[in-house]
């Protein structure tokens, strides 16, 4: 990953660890604690646990920090896991990093937009990608096709260096 989105995703996780528990505090897009700890602080949400597993229509799943669409619906599958997958994403939408937290090493995904942890990429997926996206259901928001997608909300700048 480029040093520039390291920095923009260590500025983001600080700006919205010190923020208020909603990250996001104005109504109707406040997000969730569990969205938040998801989002700035690299967790996990339990496996099963999201409604997005269960989604069918056709639509797009847009990163629930930023509104930025991340995963056409097309692209959904069901891997068995009890986590939303995907076997593609969008151009451009998602930035990758390595990930050594646990014995294997894995590969992190996040909202190439906004820094946001969306989960997992692993290459154990269908064809044509053979790639596997195990995203946190509490990081996207299902937008109907048919239904305009939402605005996307602004990055908060980057401070100066030493500011």
């Amino acid at each position: 990953m480029p040093l520039a989105h390291r920095v923009l995703i260590d500025h983001l996780r600080n700006l919205h660890r010190a923020a208020s528990p909603t990250c996001v505090p104005e109504p109707p897009n406040a997000l969730s604690p569990g969205a938040c700890r998801v989002l700035f602080e690299e967790g996990t949400e339990a496996p099963g646990s999201s409604p997005l597993n269960r989604e069918k229509r056709a639509g797009t799943y847009v990163c629930a920090a930023c509104n930025t669409p991340l995963f056409a619906s097309t692209r959904k599958y069901d891997s068995g896991t009890g986590w939303p997958s995907f076997w593609q994403a969008l151009p451009g939408a998602v930035a990758t990093k390595p990930d050594h937290r646990l014995a294997q090493a894995r590969v992190e995904y996040h909202c190439a937009h906004c820094g946001g942890h969306q989960g997992h990429v692993f290459d154990d997926g269908p064809a044509p990608s053979g790639q596997r996206y195990c995203n946190n259901g509490l990081a996207l928001r299902f937008i109907p096709e048919g239904e305009a997608l939402p605005p996307p909300r602004p990055v908060p700048p980057i401070p100066p260096e030493g500011a």
